[in-house]
């Protein structure tokens, strides 16, 4: 008789400990693109968290101590170790979320210059002082919260694993994250070098569920500090519940209906690119900051558009870590078919479907959620296919005419994440970046991230800004000190 390998559990880590959810249960993990079963990882609760919050505050005091320029050796170290494994890596997230390899090794080599950003920025929590009057000192200080929760999306398991973990740890603080339980491997795969690299207790990685382990570690009353990467609804919901507890510091990067918008003096071959590489098709669309609305000028709109469906309907779609594959899988079957929806429902709205939005007939990915890149035209902006985030590639195009109807077109969502625009006019550049209700903003670009810059969002995009000194400020609070010396 033959038996099927049953793959093993990946512990979580909790107070330096490899540990199993106190439950014992657990949630299978498969490969998207394949249907292959990769393993089982801790299915933890409110129990678990609760351990792992009393783990880091007890590391905490210790790790607060240290010298930050210690504190920073440990980000080099954890920078150095993961590109040593880039190949490892990006392969064990290209197996867990679907995405090409080729596209998540370009996230380690992220991942590991934001440590470094981070760790070089060690000296930066200082405070000031302020001349309040003779014979007195005032000055400032910058002190850490302590334990910080971390609730991390799918998209990017590695990257933000790495890169979401430096400001909060360089600023003094200790850690319980959270990554999503559709794309824990890396998460978990990192927690073997924590372990290495770390005092115990100082980073603790808990997998689960969002309404368990995701809900305890918000309305845990010893966790002050909370960061989340996701759906602006579940962003709404850990503010609700954070509130249900105490008053607690929430920040967070919420999702994006982002407007990329393309004016009659551009040079479209450009902008062409520019509009496939910011719908980020080689994430499958799976990006808060996709710029999903496309607004063509009405002169151009036709020539554009034949351009651009030309280029989109050549993308390859294959497994992911075959690495010629352009556009992988989505992460999982109900993403699939949410995106799926609404190319059923843009069809049933009126717009014209002019390339994708099919399952692949293609045996080799008959197994995996894959779906190809969609662009739709004749989009009215009232339609849901413009006005609600699909997360997936789904592009919409929309006609403008006047700068006034193409920046009114832009605003008239309740996100602002990011914002892209197509010009060779200074006057109209400039007018856009400022007029544009977007916390992100390219002028002859599209998708780019830049290290040392604020990335964050306006209206239901989120609040505060990551991946500069504010983000390292963010995971400190300022105290006062007044010293009155001469009576």
């Amino acid at each position: 008789m033959t038996t099927t390998r049953v793959p093993p559990m990946i512990p979580a880590l909790i107070g330096g400990e490899a540990v199993a959810a106190r439950s014992g249960e657990t949630i299978d993990v498969h490969n998207p693109a394949t249907g292959e079963l990769l393993g089982r990882i801790p299915n933890c609760a409110t129990a678990d968290v609760n351990v792992a919050v009393t783990a880091a505050q007890a590391a905490f005091p210790a790790w607060r101590r240290l010298p930050a320029t210690e504190r920073a050796k440990c980000l080099y170290e954890l920078a150095g170790t993961i590109e040593g494994a880039r190949e490892e890596l990006a392969q064990l997230d290209a197996d867990d979320n679907g995405t090409p390899v080729s596209e998540l090794e370009k996230d380690v080599d992220i991942g590991a210059a934001e440590l470094r950003y981070f760790a070089g920025l060690a000296l930066l929590t200082e405070g000031k002082t302020v001349p309040t009057g003779w014979g007195r000192v005032n000055y400032t200080l910058r002190e850490p919260f302590g334990v910080v929760g971390r609730i991390i999306p799918f998209n990017h398991p590695l990257l933000f694993a790495t890169m979401k973990i430096a400001a909060p740890l360089i600023a003094g603080n200790t850690l319980v994250l959270k990554p999503s339980e559709h794309t824990s491997l890396t998460a978990l795969r990192l927690a073997e070098d924590f372990k290495r690299i770390f005092p115990p207790g100082v980073i603790n990685v808990i997998t689960g569920y969002g309404r368990d382990a995701g809900d305890s570690l918000v309305a845990h009353p010893d966790v002050r500090r909370i960061a989340f990467i996701g759906l602006a609804e579940t962003g709404r919901a850990i503010q609700a519940r954070a509130a249900e507890v105490g008053v607690k510091t929430v920040t967070l990067e919420l999702g994006g209906k982002n407007p990329i918008v393309i004016f009659p003096d551009a040079d479209l071959d450009k902008a062409v690119d520019g509009a496939i590489r910011g719908m980020n098709f080689t994430f499958q669309g799976q990006s808060c900051g996709s710029t999903s609305r496309l607004m063509v000028h009405r002169d151009i709109r036709s020539e554009f558009v034949d351009r651009l469906v030309d280029k989109i309907a050549a993308l390859r779609v294959g497994l992911p870590r075959d690495r010629n594959t352009e556009v992988g899988s989505l992460v999982n079957r109900q993403q699939r078919d949410k995106v799926a929806g609404y190319i059923e429902l843009g069809l049933q709205e009126g717009a014209r479907l002019l390339v994708g939005g099919t399952i692949p007939d293609d045996t080799v990915l008959a197994n995996g959620f894959f779906l190809s890149p969609a662009v739709f035209a004749d989009v009215k902006p009232g339609m849901r296919l413009a006005r609600e985030e699909i997360f997936g590639p789904v592009l919409a195009v929309i006609e403008f005419d006047t700068y006034e109807t193409g920046i009114a077109l832009a605003n008239d969502t309740r996100f602002g994440l990011t914002a892209s625009v197509y010009t060779e006019d200074l006057r109209i550049a400039h007018s856009f970046a400022r007029d544009v209700e977007a916390g992100f903003v390219w002028v002859n670009d599209s998708g780019k991230h830049f290290l040392g810059t604020p990335f964050g969002g306006y209206k239901d995009s989120g609040i505060g800004r990551e991946e500069d000194t504010e983000e390292l400020h963010s995971y400190t609070q300022i105290k006062n000190v007044n010293i009155a010396f001469d009576s």
